[in-house]
């Protein structure tokens, strides 16, 4: 009887009417549920949910019965009482007894009285918070608890009650820093903030939402270090808010390859007539809008929009797609650890350099008691500096004498770049079964952990003593290192040296004579037990660690992501490998923040030698980047030069240890012939430990993962179709997908 009562029920949920959205939302807010809780019981992704009870998207059979079935249950529970709202009980993570942490807790907004609608809009009206979701699983902070309102747009009296903001939280950002700004289906013009809050946003034109985001919105994020300055609110723009305010949802092809909208367009001279200005960049995917500032006093507000494509859809996936709520926490969690985005990922990186190491400080008092802008020490400074000649790239000012088409040789010119090695695999290899990829963890972030590097001009020296602890380029010939014997530690080893790729070339070629390499380089072939003798050199004789604090922002951020993903930095080898395989479908928005972390990290380091975009430039003029102090291909060079060497040295050790030898090498991915599937069937551990000094599974930067495996067979047969025995396996490892391949470049 019981098996036809629960088909009764089916035919039942099957054909149930389902309550408006908002009602949705209020019935699970009620029970005190989470939207997290209801999408794996419901076994759906947490954005499903999320846009069940915005309205965006309607459940579908089979989970549309159970989702019919859940809210017939609630509202048995929880009925509406006429113009009354339900007091939902307080879950455990709300409570206020913890102490939040400061970057990631937006606190409860204190609100004066709500603005009535046709209030004028063009004076910074009242900020008022509207029903928040729940708070998101990372970061889930402890904040002030909330009733929940039975409507989405309270009146005043249902907020928060004004009060302290929770410890450690600037009261001056208490909302976050930054917000999605949307349109609701009602035409109220919503903010998004990180942990949950909606703040209502009366401003009815966009120069009335930058003062409205300045004066009343606590937007923003506290400076990264004692020089630095203060985050400027970041506002995400939906496609309904760009509507609302007068934009268009997407570029023309013509504004797109601009970057721009025409300055004639009547946003801007609404802009304009309000005396706010835009960069030089203009108004586009990241535009910055301001006043000059008055003293300390900074009024500046970043726009994102993604339908523009601020978002690059390679290392944000698809978060300019998700509902704003999920988009305010795939942006918050990136901005509370990394920081505030300030343009692509790129640009952020490069941001968060100057933003730890700011170029001038406030000097002690004078003798009148007045402080005065000085340089800050272990910085770039404010000025930027010329390259030497040989790290400079193909067109600088600095080659503008060379014969226009000379092209230099690597006794000219520093080349220091990832992997690109491959070579045919031996008869031995050839009757293994596998190909094993493993990848360094946040390599170029490994290779920049404790780096010395220049931070003033270079000084060029001649017949130098070569020094491993002098950051410079220096040109000096390597071609006696002979990698069949080299010094491991301290002891000689005999290795196959046909087998291992050069040190010293991204290609992996051997060197023929006189050279230009940047420190880590030269330094690494004194290690393997060779003498140097450069004949020039350009060094740096002010220098320092000054990616130290930027790699550790970075890999916390990277690693605390990591774990809220599953993926601890303690686990074993085999629950690492096991934990990698289904992290991203752990939480899809957070392996966004992963993706983004990742692309931070190269991004900012390619800045470094940012090259012309255009604009009319010709060889051997300057070109906008050069005016900046963070432009230095040397820093660049250094880092790169840094990350091949670890790498190199992993494989030398490994190779001596266990006799195997990489078929194929790019970036930070390393491929070996194995019998096995697994990286566990080839890495040397013995009683769960690593070999000391080779490759170490692990989630850490400069441990290695799980890159793929695919066949010996697949291996050859791609190389036998393109004709190509040096073909770069590495580079389709990971799923076998072999494209873009010309002979086997």
């Amino acid at each position: 009887m019981s098996e036809l009562f629960d088909a009764v029920d089916a035919l039942l949920a099957s054909r149930a009417t389902l309550p408006p959205p908002a009602e949705r939302k209020r019935l699970r807010a009620a029970h005190g549920l989470t939207i997290d809780e209801v999408a794996t019981a419901l076994k759906v992704r947490r954005a499903t949910v999320s846009g069940w009870e915005s309205g965006k998207t309607e459940p579908r059979p089979p989970e549309r019965d159970a989702y019919a079935r859940l809210l017939d249950g609630l509202a048995k529970l929880y009925p509406t009482d006429a113009g009354t709202a339900v007091e939902a009980p307080v879950p455990a993570s709300f409570t206020t007894s913890a102490t939040p942490d400061p970057e990631t807790t937006p606190s409860a907004g204190q609100t004066p009285d709500a603005v009535a609608p046709n209030a004028d809009t063009t004076t910074p009206a009242a900020t008022t918070p509207v029903d928040a979701p729940d708070v998101p699983p990372v970061p889930r902070p402890a904040r002030a608890t909330r009733s929940t309102a039975a409507s989405r747009r309270p009146s005043a009296r249902n907020a928060a009650p004004a009060g302290t903001p929770a410890t450690g939280v600037d009261a001056r950002f208490v909302n976050g820093p930054l917000a999605v700004v949307d349109v609701d289906a009602d035409g109220q013009v919503l903010a998004y903030c990180p942990g949950g809050l909606i703040l209502k946003v009366p401003a009815k034109s966009l120069p009335s939402l930058v003062e409205w985001t300045l004066s009343e919105g606590k937007l923003g994020q506290p400076k990264l270090s004692g020089p630095g300055k203060d985050a400027d609110p970041l506002l995400v723009l939906t496609e309904a808010a760009l509507e609302r305010y007068g934009l268009p949802a997407t570029l023309t092809e013509e504004e797109r390859l601009a970057g721009r909208i025409p300055e004639g367009h009547k946003v801007i001279k609404q802009l304009v007539r309000a005396e706010w200005k835009l960069t030089k960049r203009g108004f586009g995917p990241w535009a910055r809008i301001y006043r000059p500032a008055t003293g300390s006093e900074r009024a500046c507000v970043q726009l994102c929009i993604p339908s523009w494509q601020a978002l690059d859809t390679r290392h944000w996936g698809e978060a300019g797609q998700l509902p704003p709520e999920e988009l305010a926490r795939v942006l918050g969690v990136y901005a509370s650890r990394v920081m505030t985005p300030r343009g692509s990922t790129a640009v952020t990186g490069l941001e968060l350099m100057t933003a730890l190491h700011p170029a001038t400080r406030a000097s002690e008092q004078d003798a009148d008691g007045k402080r005065h802008s000085e340089h800050n020490p272990g910085s770039l400074g404010k000025d930027p500096v010329d390259p030497a000649p040989c790290e400079a790239p193909d067109g600088h000012p600095v080659l503008k004498d060379l014969p226009r088409f000379h092209l230099r040789g690597p006794a000219e010119k520093l080349f220091e770049e990832a992997y690109d090695w491959a070579r045919p695999m031996t008869d031995a290899e050839c009757t293994l079964r596998h190909l094993v990829g493993v990848d360094v963890n946040m390599a170029f972030a490994a290779g920049a952990n404790g780096l010395n590097v220049g931070l003033g001009a270079p000084t060029h020296v001649t017949n130098p003593t070569f020094d491993p602890k002098l950051p410079g380029s220096w040109l000096v010939d390597l071609s006696h290192v002979d990698l069949s014997k080299v010094k491991v530690g301290k002891e000689w080893v005999e290795l196959d040296g046909r087998l291992l790729p050069s040190p010293f070339t991204p290609k992996g070629d051997r060197p023929e004579g006189p050279a230009w390499y940047a420190t880590p380089t030269v330094a690494y072939a004194e290690e393997l037990g060779y003498q140097v003798r450069p004949v020039e050199a350009w060094v740096r004789r002010e220098n320092g660690r000054y990616l130290d604090g930027w790699y550790n922002r970075l890999r916390d951020a990277y690693l605390a992501t990591m774990a809220d993903l599953g993926v601890a930095a303690d686990l074993a080898p085999e629950d690492f490998l096991t934990a990698m395989d289904s992290y991203k479908s752990h939480d899809p928005e957070l392996a966004i923040v992963v993706s983004a972390i990742k692309a931070t990290v190269k991004g900012g380091l390619g800045k470094l030698r940012e090259r012309p975009r255009g604009e009319g430039w010709r060889p051997g003029e300057p070109w906008r980047a050069l005016s900046r102090p963070t432009w230095r291909p040397d820093i660049r060079a250094a880092v790169i030069s840094r990350t091949r060497i670890n790498l190199h040295r992993k494989i030398v050790k490994h190779a001596s240890f266990t006799g195997q030898y990489p078929i194929a090498i790019l970036s930070d991915c390393v491929v070996y012939a194995v019998d096995g599937t697994s990286p566990l069937d080839f890495l040397p551990y013995r009683q769960g430990k690593p070999l000391p000094g080779g490759f170490k599974l692990g989630i850490n930067p400069g441990l290695v993962k799980h890159e793929g495996t695919q066949s010996v067979l697949w291996g050859e047969e791609v190389r036998e179709r393109f004709n190509a025995p040096e073909l770069n396996l590495a580079r389709y490892i990971k799923d076998g997908t072999v494209t873009d391949v010309d002979n086997g470049e």
